[in-house]
This record gives structure tokens, C-alpha cells and sequence, in this order.
């Protein structure tokens, strides 16, 4: 069976699970993915999110001033909960109502650059008052930004854009696809 695409769902917030339930009882479970437009191909989710997590790979090891920063001052990195350090490496450990991916990706990315926290505390990577804001995925920039698809994006949570153009959160939420079984 092959898969179609039938919409760029965008951003979910904490509608994720809801929406999840939406498209299991309108597609039927198991009938349905989410995927990523990459190029001309359409690659699964995870290869999607392991191209998110080489935006960071990239950023991390071409500013290396604020990979510095990172591993000296933080313990590790959270996204929407300090309970998202349960997750360590694994991104299907998703124990919040939105997904957290980034701070995933963050301790990937270091991880892959032979380096590892050493800092005192642990760093909120989200809302601009965080501290670490400047390594939110809707700041940093992505390594291939030629590869985001531009257009519009469907809007499920209700709050719009709130990422910056070229980013590594631009490249999650622009190229991500529903598809379903033809």
C-alpha cells in the first residue's frame, strides 16, 4: 500500500493526543502517519526528526561559544517539563501533552559532538524568558533551510507562527505531512 498526502497539519501544541484520536477514528488506527516532505521524497517521522536533530548537530558544532555555553552551564535541558530529562536519548518517551523533542535533540546533538553537560542546574530550552532560549528550535537556524517547504501550514492549536523563518522549528512544522493508506 502506498501513502498520500493530504495535508500539512503544522503545529499541535497539547492537541496532540486529541488529534491523534481524531485521525484514528476518522482513518482508522494504524491507517495513518505523519511523515516529512524532504526534497522530493516523503521520509517517515523519525527520519524527519533525526534531520531536526542535525540542525542542532550543525548549530552546536559550527558556534561552538555557545556549545560551550550549554554544557558548562546546564545540567541538562527541558522543554515542557523538568520531567522531559526522563527521556534522555529516546524520542518516543513522551510524557507531556505536547510533544518535546528538542531538548531529545540538544542531548543528541552534544552528545554526538563528544561533549556532555557539566553545569550546575538545569536549563529551561523554551519561552524567551528561559535562559536557554537561544537554543530553542524556533531560533536556531537550520542547516538546509532551501529544503523547507514555504506555503501555509494548517493551524490546530490556534496560536499561529510563533517560530522565526529558517529555523530548526520552521523545517519541523512546515515540511511535516499527514498522510493516509491509498
Amino acid at each position: 500500500m502506498d501513502w498520500k498526502t493530504i495535508e500539512r497539519p503544522g503545529y499541535f501544541g497539547k492537541k496532540r493526543d486529541e488529534l491523534h484520536r481524531l485521525w484514528n477514528e476518522q482513518f482508522g488506527v494504524g491507517k495513518w502517519r505523519l511523515a516529512y516532505q524532504w526534497g522530493d521524497l516523503t521520509v517517515p517521522r523519525e527520519m524527519g526528526i533525526q534531520i531536526y536533530e542535525d540542525g542542532y548537530h550543525e548549530f552546536l558544532k559550527n558556534n561552538p561559544d555557545t556549545l560551550e555555553w550549554l554544557v558548562s552551564t546546564a545540567s541538562d535541558v527541558y522543554d515542557t517539563a523538568p520531567t522531559n530529562v526522563q527521556a534522555g536519548f529516546d524520542y518516543t518517551n513522551q510524557e507531556t501533552p505536547n510533544n518535546h523533542i528538542h531538548d531529545v535533540s540538544i542531548r543528541r546533538a552534544v552528545a554526538r559532538l563528544g561533549k556532555w553537560f557539566r553545569g550546575d542546574h538545569l536549563m529551561h530550552v523554551r519561552w524567551k524568558e528561559s535562559e536557554g532560549f537561544k537554543v530553542n528550535p524556533g531560533v536556531v537556524p537550520f542547516h538546509l533551510p532551501e529544503l523547507i517547504v514555504p506555503g501555509e501550514i494548517k493551524d490546530y492549536n490556534g496560536k499561529g507562527v510563533w517560530w522565526y523563518d529558517k529555523t530548526i522549528e520552521d523545517f519541523y512544522q512546515r515540511n511535516k505531512v499527514l498522510q493516509v493508506r491509498e
